[in-house]
């Protein structure tokens, strides 16, 4: 893999402690979150309806929507039992401060 297969989106620093930052894309809102150490990045669409998962509390490595309270996990996008369904996750990385999505 090239550096050129990832786009630098924002110093880690940017993305809130256990928070999100959105970032726009062709393909939709990007939803980023941080928590110790990790950085997730998912469509920023809940499976159930639609939600807007960075307005979600984030516990660990999920997040719950706003809406209904659904709990998907981070790194695979997947709702948690007893809930089903799947959002679309991205491959992020953290080099030197920066946050890379993939491309």
């Amino acid at each position: 893999m090239t550096t050129s297969d990832w786009a630098q989106i924002c110093a880690l620093e940017d993305i809130p402690h256990l928070g999100s930052r959105v970032v726009r894309a062709a393909s939709g809102d990007i939803a980023l979150f941080r928590n110790e150490g990790r950085v997730f990045a998912v469509h920023d669409k809940c499976p159930h309806k639609g939600g807007p998962l960075s307005q979600g509390i984030m516990h660990g490595d999920t997040v719950t929507c706003p809406l209904h309270s659904w709990k998907i996990q981070l790194d695979t996008g997947a709702a948690i039992a007893p809930d089903v369904g799947c959002t679309r996750r991205f491959d992020v990385k953290v080099e030197n401060g920066q946050v890379l999505l993939k491309a």
